[in-house]
C-alpha cells in the first residue's frame, strides 16, 4: 500500500539521536581504521523474508546525514509487499559514510517491516468485514510516528496519536469522577465541535448508561466476549462507532471483525517483543580497493 512520505523535518531529530548513539564521540573506529579514504562501492538492501516494507524513507535519510554525496535509488517504496532477494533500495558512495549509517538504517528498516508484515496479516483477517485494524499508543518511547506510520504501510489504522488527540474516558476517569453520567456530562462541556469524544465499557449494563446519557461519539468494549460484542453492536444500532479492543490476538480477529465492529484495536502491534532486525552482509571475494564494488545487505523482517 503506498503512501505519502512524513515531512522530513519530523524524522531528522530521531535520526540524528540514534546516528549519534550508535557513533559515539569518535565515529566508526573500525572503517577508520582499515578503509583508506576514497575507496567507495555500491551497497543493496535486499528483503530476506515476504512481508510488507516500511523504513526505507528513514534509511535514505540517515545516510544522507551521514554523507550528502551518496546516491539513493530506492527500488520499492515503503509500504510495498515484498519477497525474499527483492531489492529494496541501492546506495553508492563512500565506503566509509556507507557503513557509518548501515547499522541505524537498517534496525529502523528490520523493525518498522516487521510491523508493517503484523499489521498486513491482522488486516488480512478482516475481509469481508467493515472492521479496520488500529493500534494505539502503547508505542516505543520517541519512535511513536514512525511506528504509527509503519502500521499504515500494513494497510491499518490509528487510534489516538497522543493524549492531545481526543477525549478518551477509561474506567480510571469514571472511577475518579463518580459515574458514567458525570465523565460524559463534563467532556461535553469541555469539548469543543472538533473533539471527538470516546468511552470505555467493560459491561452492556455499562453501555446501556452510555446510550442513556448520550455524549459519546464512539464507545469502546473492552474484554468483552464475542457474543457481547454482537449485543452491543445491535444495542448501538448505528448510533456511534464501535471499536473492540483487549486480547485481540490474530488467531481471534476473523471472529471479532464479524460481530460487526467499526474498529479493532491492537496494542501489540507495536508493544510486542519482536527479533531486532538481522544484516548479513558480504563483498566480492575479488574486492580491491581501487574497485567499485557491490554489497549485499539483507533485511530480516523483524
Amino acid at each position: 500500500m503506498s503512501h505519502s512520505d512524513i515531512p522530513e523535518f519530523l524524522l531528522k531529530s530521531m535520526i540524528k539521536h540514534a546516528l549519534e548513539e550508535d557513533l559515539g564521540g569518535v565515529g566508526d573506529l573500525t572503517s577508520r581504521a582499515v578503509i583508506p579514504d576514497g575507496i567507495t562501492y555500491s551497497a543493496k538492501l535486499n528483503a530476506r523474508d515476504m512481508g510488507v516494507l516500511s523504513g526505507m524513507q528513514i534509511a535514505e535519510i540517515a545516510f544522507l546525514m551521514i554523507d550528502k554525496k551518496i546516491e539513493i535509488e530506492t527500488c520499492l517504496k515503503d509500504g510495498s509487499y515484498v519477497k525474499p532477494n527483492d531489492t529494496c533500495m541501492i546506495i553508492k558512495g563512500d565506503a566509509k559514510s556507507i557503513l557509518m549509517a548501515e547499522r541505524v538504517a537498517l534496525n529502523f528498516a528490520g523493525r518498522l517491516s516487521g510491523i508493517a508484515t503484523m499489521t498486513s496479516a491482522f488486516v488480512a483477517e478482516t475481509k469481508g468485514t467493515k472492521a479496520k485494524i488500529s493500534c494505539t499508543r502503547k508505542t516505543t518511547p520517541g519512535l511513536r510516528l514512525v511506528e504509527k506510520e509503519a502500521v499504515r504501510h500494513g494497510g491499518g489504522s490509528s487510534h489516538r496519536f497522543g493524549l492531545n488527540d481526543a477525549i478518551m474516558i477509561k474506567d480510571n476517569h469514571i472511577a475518579a469522577a463518580g459515574s458514567i453520567q458525570k465523565v460524559l456530562e463534563s467532556a461535553k462541556n469541555f469539548a469543543s465541535h472538533m473533539t471527538a469524544i470516546e468511552i470505555e465499557v467493560d459491561t452492556l449494563n455499562q453501555l446501556e448508561q452510555v446510550l442513556n446519557y448520550g455524549g459519546a461519539d464512539v464507545v469502546l468494549l473492552d474484554n468483552m466476549t464475542n457474543e457481547d460484542m454482537l449485543s452491543a453492536v445491535k444495542m448501538v444500532n448505528g448510533t456511534m462507532v464501535v471499536e473492540a479492543s483487549g486480547n485481540m490476538t490474530l488467531d481471534r480477529i476473523s471472529s471479532v471483525a464479524s460481530t460487526g465492529v467499526d474498529f479493532i484495536s491492537v496494542g501489540g502491534l507495536t508493544q510486542k517483543r519482536r527479533r531486532a532486525g538481522q544484516v548479513r552482509m558480504s563483498s566480492d571475494p575479488a574486492w580491491a580497493p581501487t574497485n567499485h564494488q557491490a554489497t549485499f545487505v539483507r533485511i530480516k523482517f523483524a
